[in-house]
C-alpha cells in the first residue's frame, strides 16, 4: 500500500480508539500527524551507573534482573511489583563497582502486574531510564522506563562492545562524552538467555540499541486527557516507520547512516500496514530514500541549499525522532522557512492576479458627492482620515481593481472613510455595496449612512439587504440592486447568494474582513455584467502589528488610522478577582448608579447555557455567536471538535471566546479549569441582587433570531432595559452611545485583542466609561499577565503584539475566528520578520522566472493548500 501525506490515520491505524482521540486534535491523516508538532524537546538523558544515581536526578543504566516478586496490598486493595536489578557489567564498563537497586510498580490491575512480571523475569536483560528516590535505606525507581533487550546467541558479546565503539565514534544523543564505558569489553552473563519454549517480544535487539533510545531527546506534544503524548510520538514514529524510514536523522545532516539509532518497527496491533516489512533487507540508506519519495520536498532546491535547509522528509525525522536538541532546532528552522516562503509565494501570486483584472474607473469629478459629504460633517476629519480618503480616491481612479486594508483603532472613524470611498463610485455612476458580519451592525450601517447622505444633491438611495428580512421587503432590495442604478447597498452574508445581482459594481467594502471566507468575497466578483472585478476596501478593527499585517495581508495596500476623533474619554480598566465579594458588590453598586444617571451597561458571559459543553466548540466561534478559528491550531485544545478542529453551528453559538487559552503541563496533557460562565446563569443571578431591584434586564445571544436581536438592542439603547447580558455577539459595531460600563466575565479565557474590542463598546459618547474584567486566574499565572496587559493600555497595536507572543499568529490574525485548519504552524510572524523579509525576496525571485511555479509542482500544491486553509488571510487570492 503507498502510503502519501493524505492517506487517512483510519486505513493504518487499528486501534480505533486512539484514531478518534487523534481526530480530536485535528489529526485525521498522516500529513496531520507529520505537521503535529512537539511543543519542546526533553534534554538528553545522562548515563549513570547505580551507585552514581542522585536522587532527584534523571538517569540511564543497563542492567540484569536477578529478583522479582509481585506482593498484594490488602490494606490498599492493588498489588505492587518488585524487581531488583544489578548493573554490575554496566557499572565495570564505567570503571565503578556495580550495585542493585529496586523497581516498584503499582496498579490496581492483576493484567497489568502479569504484563510487567512476564518482561521483568529473573535474568532479562534490560535498560532502565528514571528518577531514583530512596525507600528503606534502599536506592528504588518508581515505574521507571524499561527495554527489554533480547538474548545473546550463544558464544556471541552482549552487545556492550557494539554500544562501546558507537559511543567511541560519538554518533547520535552521546556525541563527545567522555564515556568511560567505550573501553567495556565484558558481556552479559548466560542467565540473559531466553527460557526454553518462549515466545517473548523484546523491545531491543542490544543494549546499545536501548540505551540510545532512552537517552536520546525526547519530543513532548500538546495532548489530552484522550491520548498522552507518549502515544502520539509512538503514533508518529510509526508512520515514519511504515514510509520507510528505518533510523533517525542523524548530525551529519544525512537521513540515515551506519550506526544510527534505528526506529522500531510499530506492533501489528496498533498499525495495520507496515510498508517494506517484506523487504527484510532494506537498508538505511534505501529506507531514507523510500521516505523522501514519499514526502517530496517543497522549497525549490536553489532555494534549500542556498538557506543550507534539510529536505522535507528529513526534518519530519528530525523534528519527531530527534538525535539531539540541536538537531530538532535545525529541523524547526527549516519548516519554518518553508512556512514562510509558502506564505509569501501565496501573497505574491494573489497580488499579481489581481493587478491583471480590469475595473470601473471611479475619477473624481468637480463638486462630488464626496466632498459634499465632507463639508456637511459637524466634525473635523482627522489628518489619518484625510491621507486614508485621499489614497482610496486615487486608487479609485485606476482602471485595475484597489485592494487595501484599512486598519483602524475601535471609534477610530473607518465608517466615514468607507462611505468617501462608496460616494466616490456612485458619482462615477456605478453601485457600492458594503458588507457587514451580522444583521444588527448592517441595520446601523445603513441607519448611519442613510441619515448622513439625506441632505445630498442629487439624492443617493441606500438599500438594506439581510437574511431576516420579510419575504416582500426582500424582494423589494433584490429588485433595487438588481435595477443597477448607482446607490449604496448595506448587506450581510444575503450579499453572498445567488439571487443578489448588482450589475454595475464598482466597489466592495467589507466590514471586518476576518468574518468572510475567500469564496464568499470572490462570489461578489460575478454579480458584475461585464466581467470587472470590483475594487476591495477590507477594514477591521482587530489590532495588528505592522510587522504582522505587512506579512499576512502582503497582497494589500495597508492604510492605518490611528488617531481617534475628539471628545472620546480614555475607558478605564479594572481587574476584578471573582472571588472578591467586597470589590464585586462595589462594581455592580457603580454600575446601578451610572444606570440611574441614564447610562447602560453591558454584561458580557462566553456561554449562552449553564449545561453547555465547553468542549463542543470554544476555538470555533463563528458570527453566529458574534465571534471573530481549534490549531486551534497547532496548539492542542481541548475545544477542538471531532470534525478535526471545526466547529459546528451549535457549538459556535454556544461559546464566545474567540479562542480560550489552554494550559498544559509538562507533559503537555490540559490541565482543567473551572467551567465558563453563561448567559442565563448570570442574568438570573444579577437580578436577584439588592443593588439592581427595581432595573430591567435583557438577554442577547447567537442563537435569538434577528429580529429578536433587533428589537433587544432597540429596547437597549432606549433604556427601557438599561442592563443587556449577552455573549461575544455585541463584539463588533454595535454602537450604542449611553453605554459607560462593560462587565466581561471569564476575562482571563478570552484573547487579549477580543477584549479590546469588547471594551470599545462603551464611551462611544464622550462619557466617562469603565470596563470590568472578572477573573478566577491564579495569582503569578500567564492569564493573570494577560489581563495586566489591557489593564494598563489602551493601545490597540501593544495589545496585539502582546497577544502575538500570547497565542501565536493563526489565532490573531483570523483563523481562530475562522473555524478553518491554518498551515501556519511554527512561523511568528514578529520574531521572524527577517525570515519572512527574505522569503519574500526570493518568493518574487521565483515567480518572476516562473509566474505559474510550472517547474515547481510541490511548491504549487503547497501554495494551493496554503490558500484554502489560510483564506482568512488571503482576502483577495
Amino acid at each position: 500500500m503507498s502510503i502519501t501525506m493524505d492517506t487517512t490515520l483510519a486505513s493504518l491505524v487499528t486501534n480505533k480508539r486512539r484514531v478518534s482521540a487523534l481526530k480530536s486534535l485535528g489529526i485525521i491523516t498522516v500529513g496531520d500527524a507529520l505537521t503535529y508538532y512537539p511543543f519542546r524537546v526533553t534534554e538528553p538523558v545522562p548515563l549513570r551507573a547505580i551507585r552514581e544515581a542522585a536522587p532527584g536526578q534523571q538517569m540511564a543504566f543497563a542492567a540484569v534482573i536477578r529478583d522479582m516478586r509481585v506482593v498484594p496490598m490488602n490494606a490498599r486493595r492493588g498489588y505492587r511489583l518488585e524487581a531488583t536489578v544489578d548493573d554490575a557489567d554496566f557499572a565495570r564498563s564505567r570503571r565503578v563497582p556495580g550495585s542493585t537497586a529496586r523497581l516498584t510498580f503499582f496498579s490496581y490491575r492483576k493484567s497489568y502486574v502479569d504484563w510487567v512480571s512476564v518482561r521483568l523475569r529473573a535474568g532479562t536483560s534490560v535498560v532502565v531510564s528514571g528518577m531514583p528516590g530512596e525507600y528503606m535505606g534502599q536506592l528504588q525507581f518508581t515505574h521507571p522506563e524499561i527495554l527489554t533487550v533480547a538474548p545473546v546467541p550463544a558464544g556471541a558479546g552482549a552487545g556492550l562492545e557494539g554500544y562501546a565503539r558507537g559511543a567511541a565514534s560519538g554518533n547520535g544523543a552521546f556525541a563527545g562524552s567522555a564515556d568511560p564505558y567505550a573501553s567495556a569489553q565484558s558481556a552479559y552473563p548466560p542467565a540473559a538467555t531466553a527460557p526454553s519454549g518462549a515466545a517473548l517480544k523484546y523491545d531491543a535487539d542490544t543494549v546499545q540499541e536501548a540505551l540510545t533510545r532512552v537517552c536520546r531527546p525526547r519530543p513532548v506534544y500538546h495532548a489530552s486527557s484522550r491520548i498522552s503524548s507518549e502515544h502520539i510520538h509512538e503514533t508518529i514514529l510509526g508512520l515514519l516507520w511504515m514510509m520507510g524510514a528505518r533510523t533517525s536523522s542523524t548530525p551529519d545532516g544525512q537521513l540515515a547512516g551506519a550506526g544510527a539509532a534505528g526506529i522500531v518497527a510499530p506492533a501489528t496491533d496498533t498499525i495495520a500496514v507496515q510498508n517494506g516489512e517484506e523487504k527484510s533487507g532494506t537498508t538505511a540508506e534505501s529506507g531514507a530514500e523510500a521516505l523522501s519519495q514519499s514526502i517530496p520536498d517543497v522549497l525549490p532546491e536553489s532555494v534549500r541549499k542556498a538557506k543550507n535547509l534539510m529536505h522535507r522528509a528529513e526534518a519530519f525525522l528530525a523534528i519527531h525522532d530527534p538525535a539531539s536538541t540541536a538537531r530538532f532546532k535545525e529541523s524547526i528552522e527549516t519548516l519554518r522557512y518553508e512556512e514562510a516562503f509558502v506564505s509569501q509565494v501565496s501573497l505574491l501570486k494573489a497580488r499579481s492576479h489581481a493587478h491583471k483584472s480590469a475595473a470601473h474607473s471611479c475619477p473624481l469629478v468637480t463638486d462630488s458627492l464626496r466632498d459634499q459629504f465632507i463639508a456637511s460633517l459637524p466634525f473635523s476629519l482627522t489628518a489619518g482620515q484625510q491621507q486614508v480618503i485621499h489614497d482610496i480616491a486615487a486608487d479609485l481612479a485606476h482602471d485595475w481593481p484597489m485592494q487595501r486594508l484599512l486598519q483602524g483603532e475601535v471609534g477610530s472613524g473607518k465608517t466615514v472613510v468607507a462611505l468617501a470611498a462608496m460616494l466616490q463610485a456612485v458619482d462615477a455612476g456605478y453601485q457600492a455595496v458594503l458588507v457587514a458580519p451580522t444583521q444588527v451592525l448592517a441595520e446601523q450601517h445603513a441607519e448611519t449612512i442613510g441619515r448622513m447622505v439625506e441632505q445630498l444633491k442629487p439624492a443617493i438611495p441606500v438599500t438594506l439587504l439581510t437574511g431576516g428580512m420579510k419575504l416582500a421587503a426582500r424582494r423589494k432590495a433584490l429588485a433595487a440592486a438588481s435595477s443597477g442604478e448607482p446607490g449604496i447597498i448595506v448587506a450581510t452574508h444575503a450579499a453572498f447568494s445567488k439571487t443578489f445581482q448588482a450589475p454595475h459594481l464598482a466597489l466592495v467594502v467589507i466590514d471586518e474582513q476576518h468574518r468572510f471566507g475567500v469564496e464568499q468575497r470572490e462570489s461578489l466578483n460575478a454579480k458584475t455584467d461585464d466581467g470587472t472585478t470590483p475594487h476591495l476596501l477590507v477594514m477591521t478593527a482587530t489590532p495588528i502589528p505592522r510587522t504582522a499585517a505587512m506579512t499576512w495581508f502582503g497582497d494589500l495596500d495597508i492604510s492605518w488610522l490611528t488617531e481617534l476623533p475628539g471628545g472620546r474619554k480614555p475607558i478605564r480598566t479594572v481587574v476584578v478577582n471573582e472571588a472578591d465579594a467586597a470589590t464585586m458588590g462595589r462594581m455592580f453598586a457603580h454600575i446601578r448608579a451610572r444606570v440611574d444617571a441614564g447610562e447602560r451597561a453591558y454584561i458580557v458571559c462566553p456561554r449562552i447555557d449553564a449545561d453547555d459543553e465547553e468542549n463542543e466548540g470554544g476555538s470555533g466561534v463563528s458570527a453566529a455567536a458574534g465571534s471573530a478559528r481549534g490549531r486551534a491550531a497547532a496548539s492542542g485544545s481541548s475545544a477542538r471538535t471531532a470534525a478535526g478542529g471545526r466547529a459546528t453551528r451549535a457549538a459556535a453559538d454556544a461559546i464566545g471566546i474567540d479562542d480560550p487559552y489552554e494550559t498544559f503541563d509538562e507533559n503537555g496533557e490540559t490541565v482543567a479549569r473551572p467551567p465558563l460562565h453563561a448567559v442565563a446563569e448570570i442574568a438570573d443571578r444579577l437580578q436577584k441582587l439588592p443593588q439592581f431591584q427595581g432595573i430591567r434586564f435583557a438577554t442577547l445571544t447567537g442563537r435569538d433570531k434577528d429580529d429578536v436581536k433587533t428589537q433587544v438592542m432597540a429596547d437597549f439603547a432606549g433604556g427601557e432595559t438599561p442592563i443587556l447580558v449577552s455573549t461575544t455577539v455585541i463584539e463588533v459595531g454595535v454602537d450604542v452611545k449611553q453605554a459607560s460600563c462593560i462587565v466581561i466575565f471569564d476575562a482571563d479565557r478570552y484573547g487579549l485583542s477580543q477584549l479590546h474590542q469588547l471594551r470599545g463598546r462603551v464611551g462611544r459618547g464622550g462619557t466617562n466609561s469603565w470596563a470590568f474584567l472578572i477573573s478566577r486566574a491564579e495569582p503569578g499565572s500567564p492569564a493573570e499577565q494577560r489581563l495586566e496587559v489591557i489593564h494598563h493600555s489602551l493601545d490597540g497595536a501593544e495589545i496585539a503584539q502582546a497577544d502575538l507572543e500570547f497565542r501565536g499568529a493563526g489565532d490573531v490574525l483570523g483563523d481562530a475566528q475562522s473555524g478553518g485548519k491554518s498551515s501556519l504552524k511554527l512561523l511568528r510572524v514578529v520574531k521572524d520578520a527577517d525570515m519572512i523579509a527574505d522569503a519574500r525576496t526570493r518568493a518574487g525571485q521565483l515567480l518572476a522566472a516562473d509566474p505559474e511555479l510550472a517547474g515547481e509542482v510541490q511548491l504549487a500544491g503547497a501554495v494551493l493548500d496554503f490558500t484554502r486553509g489560510n483564506e482568512t488571510f488571503l482576502t483577495s487570492s
